[in-house]
């Protein structure tokens, strides 16, 4: 791979079919694609087939990418996509089971004492829970405003739905998860 390269580069590159150019990319959104997937569909191995798929698929449909746009909506569109897919084929044929909670330590920042550390897990696992009762796509949209820091505007470019059917669907998943923590914390 050249020294110095930059995404456009990158991305003229794998144009050219030039394996170089998928290189860099894979590089630099690897880990957020992975801990996208992740988020919906709880499971590391299939967040991390998820996020392979991904870039196999921008490899063969690059050409039809406007370089004048943004990558990184792009991409995050195809992780997001192809993990919503695969979230509701699992939910169909199994039970989803929780093997990690790796990345939400990583969200959840240290405290000092033992005391925020148990209040942090436990608010941590309500989170986790609830977050496991919402459908694939409301997830995906809690993913994308949350994790990925996408505007109601952006999700709705991206996704090509309404600007309103993202607000509502955003505004159900919200209105959802306010609902089961408040319930968990009834209990």
């Amino acid at each position: 791979m050249k020294n110095h390269l930059d995404e456009q580069e990158a991305i003229n590159l794998l144009k050219q079919k030039d394996i170089s150019g998928l290189e860099f990319l894979a590089m630099r959104y690897q880990t957020k694609a992975i801990r996208a997937a992740y988020l919906i569909v709880r499971d590391p191995s299939l967040a991390e087939d998820v996020a392979q798929d991904a870039f196999i698929q921008v490899f063969h449909s690059i050409r039809g990418f406007d370089a004048s746009r943004p990558f990184e909506p792009w991409f995050m569109r195809i992780v997001v996509n192809a993990a919503i897919k695969k979230a509701k084929k699992l939910s169909k044929q199994i039970n989803f089971v929780d093997e990690s909670e790796a990345f939400f330590e990583s969200l959840i920042s240290n405290f000092e004492s033992a005391e925020e550390q148990v209040i942090s897990l436990e608010t941590k696992n309500q989170i986790w829970e609830a977050m496991r009762k919402l459908s694939p796509r409301q997830r995906a949209v809690i993913v994308q405003r949350y994790f990925l820091e996408m505007s109601e505007k952006e999700m709705a470019q991206e996704s090509g739905a309404a600007a309103g059917t993202i607000k509502w669907l955003l505004s159900a998943a919200r209105q959802k998860l306010k609902t089961l923590l408040a319930e968990r914390s009834d209990e």
